[in-house]
């Protein structure tokens, strides 16, 4: 069976590598991003650049995008020279990235209308995990468009789960990047405070590690808290993100989360500390300077 050719906007360190990989597997691409070196890469392994995200989806059976922000995707998708504008009867979007769930739902409605489908799909693990096709996917959507793609998400990831309507992938990262950011905010700032009330910080390690508050998550806090290495690979910036979405779909879904909000808050303020660049457990310094 001819593989489809697949259309590709986000050229990143995550959607670099999926494209690395989907090459390697045999798929002709055609690819976008603002950054010309990581286009040149792709085509020097033989993808084909377009210079519109209209052109794209006219030349392309599924058109893959790994962005940053719902804005982002909505601009490529509405534009003059959008995906809307170029995309065939039959063609499937698939967004990897993180978005607010009602924007999807109505990108999915104004997609259906042109008779194509879409599969919001966000993903676990990590661009090392991409390049070899090894990725969690949690898509959703309409399950015989899910079925469409399947193939091609199954070369891309290890675990592909079908969570259910549009808009329940990306509903479920959100909610798991809530709890895990969540989580690390609390944690970093109790080593804050043993840090400033003078409290051993492996000891306090030591002892609700020996508890049920024992997480992959305190070790990556601790890792920075106490030992100076920050190796959870994902910045305050995208967790100040993801908890702001979060938030939005809790309004949407006309309840509140005091939890979030507090989190949201404490993101946002080490963000304008110019610390978005740095991994979520290095919030531990902004809490620590916030001593009087």
């Amino acid at each position: 069976m001819t593989k489809p050719v697949i259309g590709f906007i986000g050229l990143g360190l995550m959607g670099g590598n999926m494209v690395e990989n989907l090459q390697k597997r045999g798929y002709q691409l055609n690819v976008m991003d603002l950054n010309k070196d990581a286009v040149a890469t792709c085509v020097a392994r033989g993808a084909k650049a377009v210079s519109s995200a209209k052109e794209l989806a006219a030349a392309s059976d599924i058109v893959m995008l790994c962005l940053t922000t719902s804005a982002v995707v909505e601009k490529l998708v509405y534009g003059d020279d959008g995906i809307l504008a170029g995309i065939k009867e039959g063609s499937v979007l698939i967004d990897f990235g993180t978005s607010i769930p009602s924007s999807t739902r109505k990108i999915g409605a104004d997609l259906a209308a042109k008779g194509a489908g879409m599969i919001d799909a966000p993903l676990g693990r990590t661009p090392a995990h991409a390049k070899d096709g090894l990725l969690n996917i949690m898509a959703a959507g309409d399950i015989d468009t899910f079925n469409k793609v399947k193939p091609v998400l199954d070369e891309q990831g290890e675990n592909v789960f079908h969570l259910g309507e549009l808009g329940a992938g990306h509903t479920t990262k959100l909610i798991n990047n809530f709890m895990g950011m969540t989580t690390v905010c609390a944690m970093s700032q109790a080593f804050a405070v043993a840090k400033l009330a003078g409290v051993d910080r492996q000891q306090l390690f030591d002892i609700m590690s020996a508890g049920p508050s024992n997480s992959p998550f305190m070790k990556f806090c601790k890792n920075y808290a106490v030992d100076g290495v920050s190796d959870l690979g994902f910045s305050i910036a995208n967790a100040n993100k993801d908890l702001g979405y979060f938030l939005k779909m809790v309004e949407d879904l006309g309840t509140e989360s005091k939890i979030a909000e507090g989190s949201s808050a404490n993101l946002q303020a080490a963000f304008d500390a110019g610390l978005g660049n740095g991994n979520v457990p290095e919030i531990f310094d902004y809490f620590v300077k916030l001593a009087k």
